[in-house]
């Protein structure tokens, strides 16, 4: 009889050899257990990190000190340019008025001043591009699209502005004014002030005169229909007539000979957002 009765007995060598062939009968029923869950979704990208921000700011800092030095190279180059040749441009800002000079200061003080803003005039189409360069990557596609074209469009309707004030408004106001002070007084003009009211009745019709240019980007990006401008039409004028109080001269002939093409600059306006509208509702529907 059996003492072990009916129990196996397995060798060492093979009790080593089971215990090596069930770890694969484990790992079977793993890996079809893997194979049947579903596959999972990638991961969503990690948001930028601190630093990534960090050099991004100092990239676009970069980029603003490039664009400034450059602005300021064009800006330098036209003031010596301008201040070097004074006596060749002088009689066409005095325009042959009798101008005194109060100080031995005032001299520098006249000479700069118009200095700086001929040299600023002519180099506004530079100093545009490169603030352009700076801000495009920045702008939807709408924005970018819009400025680069109308650029020129903004330059030319500036220096209608200036010349409009440079020929029509300026000598009418200067001989009112001067006209009307002769009656009671011995009139004598200093050069400062007579290029502080030169750059009043000038630089800002050049602003005025974007008007169209700001309706237009306006209606580009949603904020501003005809419509609208009919519906605020007498309030515009109303704002236009201040406006026009407050960068002119005090008399009512100035602030007329302003107040009128402003009027016209806003009807133009209306007309060219209606047209431009008319356009894209055009180009809407031969799309459907």
């Amino acid at each position: 009889m059996d003492p072990y009765g009916e129990r196996k007995l397995i060798s060492p060598l093979a009790k080593k050899n089971v215990e090596l062939e069930k770890p694969h009968e484990q790992e079977a029923p793993a890996v079809e257990q893997l194979s049947e869950e579903p596959a999972k979704k990638p991961a969503a990208p990690e948001p930028p990190q601190q630093d990534d921000r960090v050099e991004t700011l100092i990239d676009h800092l970069g980029d603003l000190r490039k664009q400034l030095i450059k602005s300021l190279l064009v800006f330098g180059l036209f003031l010596i340019l301008v201040f070097s040749t004074l006596n060749v441009w002088f009689p066409y800002v005095v325009k042959g008025h009798d101008l005194v000079i109060l100080g031995p200061l005032e001299v520098i003080k006249f000479y700069t001043s118009i200095s700086l803003t001929l040299a600023l005039g002519l180099s506004l189409p530079f100093l545009c591009h490169f603030l352009w360069q700076f801000v495009k990557p920045g702008l939807k596609e709408e924005e970018s699209k819009f400025i680069g074209l109308y650029s020129p469009a903004m330059l030319l309707l500036f220096i209608l502005g200036v010349g409009f004030g440079y020929f029509i408004v300026n000598p009418l106001s200067y001989q009112f004014l001067v006209g009307l002070g002769a009656a009671n007084f011995a009139v004598m003009i200093s050069a400062s002030e007579y290029i502080h009211f030169l750059i009043m009745t000038t630089i800002p019709l050049g602003l005025l005169f974007e008007m169209p240019i700001v309706a237009l980007f306006l209606s580009t990006i949603g904020l501003l229909t005809s419509e609208s401008m009919k519906k605020v039409r007498r309030w515009s004028y109303l704002v236009l007539a201040i406006v026009s109080a407050l960068i002119t001269p005090p008399d009512f002939i100035s602030q007329l000979l302003v107040l009128i093409p402003m009027a016209v600059l806003y009807e133009a306006s209306i007309y060219i957002v209606r047209k431009m509208e008319g356009r894209k509702a055009d180009v809407e529907s031969s799309a459907v």
